[in-house]
């Protein structure tokens, strides 16, 4: 049966490593900062400036403003620090964060990204996501692998991307894809969620890739 949100999250939480500095997109990937291994120490990191980011409050502790970039309550931990958002992009950009996991709207089989826009939907701007794939070394995106019965992983992009080849991991309720950039095909499908065949992902994937499975 396909991975349940909070399921994508735990196997995205996988991809942490100890002393990390991560960032975290809205949606799915926010569901992380809860999930992190026992024992791992991590810092999350949030483009409106700041970094150390506590767990989600509880309801009645919410502190309207204390939010994240996607504008959701949270709260601080000991190691929390302050900046202006001009510094946090410059540690996006500098390439001082470890690792972003984002959601997506589609990634190509070249791994690349659109996550940020649809044509007609009004949207408040872009955020940081176009200076998180440039800036950061690795990018895993996670996402639904449908979409009102489209396939979210394929060939090209037809929406406004964000960044071209710039993806490392994808990661959805049915499958994991690795790319491999400067390969062909550049994808590689390494895990499946539990009961889920080949052949279905196959079905419902438009990009080609290659199976490398355990």
């Amino acid at each position: 049966m396909p991975w349940s949100r909070e399921q994508i999250a735990l196997r995205a939480a996988r991809e942490l490593c100890d002393g990390f500095y991560v960032n975290l997109g809205i949606g799915i990937p926010t569901l992380v900062a809860n999930l992190v291994p026992d024992g791992m120490a991590v810092q999350f990191h949030s483009e409106n400036g700041m970094l150390g980011m506590g767990p989600f409050p509880f309801a009645g502790e919410e502190d309207p403003d204390l939010i994240n970039a996607g504008k959701e309550t949270i709260t601080q931990i000991p190691t929390t620090s302050f900046f202006d958002s001009a510094l946090s992009f410059g540690m996006m950009r500098g390439g001082h964060i470890d690792i972003s996991i984002l959601g997506g709207l589609q990634v190509s089989e070249t791994g690349d990204l659109a996550n940020w826009t649809i044509p007609g939907k009004m949207v408040k701007g872009m955020g940081g996501a176009m200076d998180l794939v440039a800036g950061v070394p690795r990018i895993v995106v996670v996402m639904e692998h449908m979409a009102k019965g489209e396939p979210r992983i394929v060939k090209q992009c037809n929406l406004p991307l964000t960044g071209k080849g710039v993806v490392d991991l994808i990661i959805t309720d049915l499958a994991v894809f690795e790319v491999h950039a400067g390969e062909t095909p550049s994808l590689r499908l390494i895990e499946l969620a539990p009961d889920v065949t080949p052949a279905f992902v196959r079905a419902n994937t438009a990009a080609d890739y290659v199976e490398c499975l355990a």
